[in-house]
């Protein structure tokens, strides 16, 4: 069911007069989000209409824009990817690990997204995967699935690194599996502080090397003294690496990474109200516990937008990631690999029934087989229905 109001909707009414108003500061991958989502679902993408052989009962269906920033267009692309990631689980606990960057860095990296985001998925994964190998913790090697998300709950600026870690790995040698402690992977002090030493020395090589971009009131951080001056105070403060605690199993590892992998900076059922001008929705105020953690924000709607594009990722950047184990065309082996030390069957791919690429959802009415009766093209409209026809109808957008 359509949500009542929709980020779509917010941005049909203000996205004219914020594009006119910001005109030359935004970018054509951020109009080109704008205008994606804008008409998402709506004849000016085209789409067809669907008739049912039995009752007659028909619906028109206009196509999706597909843009990885749609709030709408998520459910479909998280559902795919998750089929693909189900027979890559191990029977093992699986942790989830966080990495936040301070906002002295975050600041910086709104300014420069492809590489300092790019810099976090290096830094995070390397500090994983070179403590899990130190004979010291776990002595292993490990699997890692990293998600990239840019926003807090109220769609502020805070890059950070979701992770999702089977609970083990396999030895050095590839002699045996080595499985974590049941509650603890491995130590958020050790990672923090080799998490803070790799970022940092790697982004003052970015800036020696000139390939850092800074503008507006972040101009002065070019001279490398006021550069230094502004990461003085992160160098000793302490870096937020959080793990929670493993889950129960398989099928709430796949729970979980549908809730992560395809999120956007906000969702349309956070979203209670839209008056023209001014935005109301729900957000997570992190620094309450209990029931006053949910609270409620109003933002103007040009504010709104404006939070909102904060968020659109650099054009091609991958905010999916997988290492070790589970890395490019090595991870079938690994696993193949890792199953057989944990002396465990592969798992058994269901065969699904034949169906046909046209596939569609049944006739709400009669349940009876719907097919295209008609297709348009984009900025037009499906024909009336002929004249006396005994149709009854519905548009899905």
């Amino acid at each position: 069911m359509r949500a009542s109001i929709e980020v779509a909707d917010i941005f049909r009414a203000a996205g004219p007069a914020y594009r006119a108003s910001h005109a030359g500061h935004l970018s054509l991958h951020q109009l080109k989000v704008m205008s994606a989502i804008e008409h998402c679902r709506t004849a000016v993408l085209g789409g067809h209409v669907e008739a049912c052989e039995d009752c007659g009962h028909w619906r028109v269906a206009y196509n999706s824009c597909r843009n990885r920033h749609c709030p709408r267009c998520q459910g479909a692309a998280a559902r795919t990817w998750l089929a693909a990631r189900e027979a890559d689980l191990l029977p093992v606990g699986y942790f989830h690990v966080v990495f936040t960057l301070p906002t002295e860095i975050a600041d910086i990296a709104l300014q420069n997204k492809a590489l300092l985001y790019d810099l976090l998925f290096k830094a995070a994964s390397d500090t994983m995967t070179t403590i899990a190998a130190d004979p010291r913790h776990l002595g292993a090697r490990i699997g890692i699935t990293a998600v990239l998300h840019s926003w807090g709950s109220a769609m502020t600026h805070h890059p950070h690194i979701h992770m999702i870690v089977p609970g083990g790995g396999i030895a050095l040698d590839g002699s045996r599996w080595i499985s974590s402690r049941p509650a603890f992977l491995l130590p958020v002090r050790v990672l923090g502080k080799l998490f803070r030493r790799l970022f940092l020395t790697r982004l003052a090589a970015l800036h020696e090397g000139g390939r850092l971009s800074f503008f507006g009131g972040m101009a002065h951080l070019a001279n490398r003294r006021s550069f230094l001056r502004h990461l003085a105070p992160v160098r000793k403060k302490r870096w937020v690496v959080y793990a929670k605690p493993p889950f129960a199993g398989p099928e709430a590892v796949l729970a979980y990474l549908s809730r992560y992998t395809h999120r956007v900076a906000i969702s349309n059922s956070r979203i209670i109200g839209f008056d023209g001008s001014a935005v109301t929705f729900r957000f997570k105020d992190y620094r309450r516990t209990g029931i006053d953690r949910q609270q409620v924000m109003t933002l103007a709607a040009d504010e709104f937008v404006r939070r909102f594009l904060l968020h659109v990722l650099p054009r091609g950047f991958h905010r999916i990631r997988h290492y070790g184990l589970l890395a490019g065309a090595t991870r079938k082996a690994h696993l193949e690999h890792a199953r057989q030390l944990l002396a465990v069957a592969p798992p058994v791919t269901a065969v699904a029934p034949d169906e046909p690429d046209d596939f569609r959802p049944p006739c709400p009415c009669c349940g009876g087989r719907m097919i295209v009766i008609e297709t348009f093209e984009r900025w037009c409209q499906p024909r009336a229905p002929p004249h006396g026809a005994v149709l009854t109808g519905t548009i899905t957008p």
